[in-house]
């Protein structure tokens, strides 16, 4: 059994996001991350071999996906379903407050 609280042990600085595996077995990966002001370097895309389920819980987001001609903006609640392979990019996290994601991978 395994228990914790998604909003603590959260660093006043982060040099970089902050990226915790929660729990991880037979092809399923539950991470919690955190951005505060971070965003993908510009040459980068996400191209990942899985699916991937990300919710915004705390915090605001903008994320850019290939193909799509306006970016998407997510807020507290908003969640997306990226297919393997949909290429994507962090473009934007709220500066000077936690972004804080509940991702999937499956």
């Amino acid at each position: 059994m395994q228990t914790g609280n998604f909003f603590s042990d959260i660093p006043a600085q982060l040099p970089e996001e902050l990226v915790n595996e929660l729990v991880g077995r037979d092809g399923i990966r539950v991470e919690r991350i955190v951005s505060k002001g971070h965003a993908s370097p510009d040459d980068f895309w996400y191209d990942q071999a899985e699916n991937e389920w990300v919710m915004v819980l705390k915090g605001e987001a903008r994320l850019r996906i290939e193909g799509r001609a306006e970016p998407l903006d997510l807020k507290t609640g908003d969640y997306i379903n990226l297919p393997a392979h949909c290429k994507h990019r962090v473009e934007w996290t709220k500066e000077g407050e936690e972004t804080i994601w509940l991702a999937v991978f499956y």
